[in-house]
Formats: structure tokens, C-alpha cells, sequence
């Protein structure tokens, strides 16, 4: 709580500079109103109302600057210093007025560069060197005590202005590593959006596919073949079911990562789901062969995902463009350090009609250098397409 009135009192004085300045010279100039009678009586004789007068109107010239130290620090002594020079030479006596000299070079050393700091106590030094000249009758005595009173007034000065300059620089450093943390947030939230739109065009794309071949054929056989029509429409319901579910989970991340409670999904597929992947697109009208070789490793999650879109994707292409009468193929090859998929297909190949706006194969690129594989697509030499992908076992990890 105290810290926090502290805080506001500081703020509040960063706005109202000048009536801060106003307040602390003040008791200065007030001093200096009540001391001029003092000053009259025993400096310069005989006493009156003319010499108050003039000690009043000295007193004003050298501390109503004093307002406007803060705003202009060099500027104020340079008007305050050469006052007090022009007092010096029409051997006016040193007057309580005359502190505002220390005032206008202790705001130039908390204020100004070391340059200006350094010259603004120099001056100061001179100014009190001929001040004891003239008025002094032990120069060699009085000097040394009154330039220590000088010098620390300088060096608070100086401590001050360091300790500003380290605490802005904590103030900007500590904005500055709010701006990276906000910029980093920034990313994850964009990386995490493109995960979830690979997620979605993978689910869509494969998903609607088999369901639009699943409903031609449905269209052509509810005439001749009533039963097969009837499958073909039990496949799209099951398969809309499927999409439906996988994408109420991702969007049930959405949510979460929102703040509100999502529901229990069911977790991401992996590798145990490629036998359930090439069931149901064998139903939809692609027969597929399946064989696993080698020993299998358990891998990250990720990875299995990544694995299991590939082929996916894969897949997802040789429904859509194999043409009538196409077979595929699945090959996963568990090698000593990576893993090796190779989905192709005996359809149209190079002879399929490119697809517009797809970005089946670009996610299948990314999703493998996620975790430091590489894809390769391209049409079979004799007819057909092939995809291959390596992914470094455990990559993630």
C-alpha cells in the first residue's frame, strides 16, 4: 500500500513538474523575504526601504528561475550564474539568494549529461572562489570548507541522475521483455492456428472426400443395386459422424485454450489407427494393401500424428484423382533410426487433373520437417503416383 502511494505521489509530481518546482523553491524565497530586513541593517547601511528593495528584487532574479529547472536545467543556471556575476561585480554582498546558484547546478548534475554536470560544478567552484576573494578576509581557510559543502551537493547530483538513468533503463527493459513475451505469445498462438488448420484441412479433406465418393456411388447403384446403394449411404453417415467428432475436438481445444472448460475428446490418431484409416478407405472405394516391416518403435505422439496425416493426405489424393478401378499401396518401414512411408497408387498420375488451391502436399512437408523428414511426391514413371516420407525416429524427443 505504501509503495503504491509512493508510486502515484511520483507520477503525480512527473506531471505537475513545475509545481514541484514551485514548492521546493519556496522556502527558499521565502527565507529570503524574511532575511532582507537582517540583511539591510547590517550590509548595507543606513538601512531603509529602497536597499529591502533591492535586496528582494536580487533575491527574485536569482531564484524565480528556479521554476523552470527542470524543464531547462542548463538553461536556468546559465540565467541564475550570471545574476550572481553581475552581483559579484557591482560588489553587491553574498545574500541568502545566492544559494539558488548550488539549486540551478545540483538540477544540472541530477538532470544533464556528464559534460554539462561537470562544467555546471566548475562554475560553481569559481563563482564561490571569487565570492571568498572579495568578501573573505581568510581565503586559504574558508575555501576548502565551503567547496566540500559544493562538491557534495554536486556529487548527490550526480548519484541522483544515475540512479534515474538505472531506473529507466529497468523501466525500458522490463517493457522491452514484455514486448518479446507478447511477440513470442503472438507466435505460439500463430503456430498453434496453423497446426489447427492443418488439423481441419486434413480431417475436411479426407473426411468430405469419401463421403462425395461414397454418395456418386450411392447415386449411381440406388436404382440397380438398392443394398449397395444403402452401405454406400451407412459409410457417409459413418464417416460425417467421424469428421463431426474430430472436429468438435479441435475446436474443443480452441475453447480451452480460451479459458472455458472443454470436453473430454477422444486423443489425437496415431499409428495404431492406420488399420481403421485403410478399412475405411477400402470401403469407399479404394482397395489398399497394408504392410508394416521391420521392428515398431513407440514414438512421441506428435510423431505418430504426423505419420498417420501423411498417409492420410496420401490417401485422400489417390481417392480423389486415382480414377476408376485404382488400387494403393502402404508401406511402413521401421529402419534402424528413422521410419519410412510409401503410399502410391496405379491410378491417372500425371494424367489426373491438378486440383485448385490444394495444400494437401505442403501440409504433408511440413507435418514430416516438424520433426526432421522430408517428403517426396511425385508422379510413377508407369502410371500412378508415390509418396515418400523419412522421419527420424524419435525425433521429437
Amino acid at each position: 500500500m505504501v509503495v503504491g502511494v509512493f508510486g502515484k505521489a511520483r507520477a503525480w509530481a512527473r506531471r505537475h513538474s513545475m509545481v514541484m518546482d514551485a514548492l521546493t523553491a519556496s522556502p527558499l524565497a521565502l527565507l529570503c523575504v524574511v532575511t532582507a530586513p537582517m540583511l539591510t541593517a547590517s550590509r548595507l547601511a543606513p538601512d531603509g526601504f529602497p536597499q529591502r528593495c533591492l535586496v528582494l528584487l536580487v533575491s527574485a532574479v536569482l531564484v524565480v528561475p528556479l521554476l523552470w529547472r527542470r524543464r531547462y536545467p542548463v538553461q536556468v543556471f546559465a540565467i541564475v550564474a550570471l545574476a550572481a556575476f553581475a552581483q559579484w561585480l557591482a560588489a553587491f554582498p553574498v545574500i541568502l539568494g545566492d544559494f539558488a546558484v548550488l539549486v540551478a547546478m545540483f538540477a544540472v548534475a541530477s538532470r544533464c549529461s556528464t559534460r554539462w554536470a561537470v562544467a555546471a560544478g566548475l562554475i560553481a567552484e569559481l563563482g564561490l572562489l571569487l565570492a571568498m576573494l572579495r568578501w573573505s578576509p581568510d581565503v586559504a581557510r574558508a575555501f576548502p570548507s565551503s567547496s566540500v559543502f559544493v562538491i557534495a551537493i554536486w556529487i548527490a547530483g550526480i548519484y541522483l541522475n544515475t540512479r534515474r538513468r538505472y531506473v529507466e533503463s529497468l523501466v525500458e527493459r522490463a517493457e522491452r521483455a514484455e514486448r518479446e513475451r507478447d511477440q513470442q505469445a503472438r507466435i505460439a498462438a500463430a503456430a498453434e492456428r496453423a497446426r489447427i488448420a492443418r488439423e481441419l484441412h486434413d480431417v475436411v479433406a479426407h473426411n468430405v472426400s469419401v463421403m462425395v465418393v461414397q454418395a456418386d456411388g450411392a447415386a449411381y447403384a440406388i436404382d440397380r443395386e438398392p443394398e449397395q446403394a444403402r452401405r454406400a449411404v451407412q459409410a457417409i453417415s459413418s464417416t460425417g459422424r467421424q469428421a463431426l467428432a474430430e472436429m468438435r475436438r479441435l475446436v474443443g481445444v480452441l475453447r480451452q485454450d480460451a479459458g472455458s472448460p472443454a470436453e473430454e475428446y477422444a486423443p489425437q490418431p496415431g499409428v495404431a489407427q492406420l488399420d481403421e484409416l485403410i478399412k475405411q478407405v477400402t470401403a469407399s472405394g479404394l482397395p489398399t494393401r497394408f504392410e508394416v516391416s521391420g521392428t515398431p518403435r513407440a514414438l512421441p505422439e506428435g510423431e505418430q500424428l504426423a505419420i498417420y496425416r501423411i498417409v492420410q493426405e496420401a490417401l485422400t489424393n489417390a481417392l480423389k484423382h486415382g480414377g476408376p478401378g485404382a488400387r494403393a499401396n502402404v508401406d511402413v518401414r521401421y529402419t534402424y533410426g528413422e521410419v519410412e512411408l510409401e503410399i502410391s497408387d496405379d491410378g491417372r498420375g500425371a494424367a489426373a487433373p491438378r486440383g485448385e488451391g490444394g495444400h494437401g502436399l505442403i501440409g504433408m512437408r511440413e507435418r514430416a520437417a516438424m520433426y526432421g523428414g522430408v517428403v517426396e511426391a511425385a508422379p510413377r514413371p508407369g502410371g500412378g503416383f508415390r509418396v515418400r516420407a523419412r522421419i527420424p525416429l524419435g525425433a521429437a524427443a
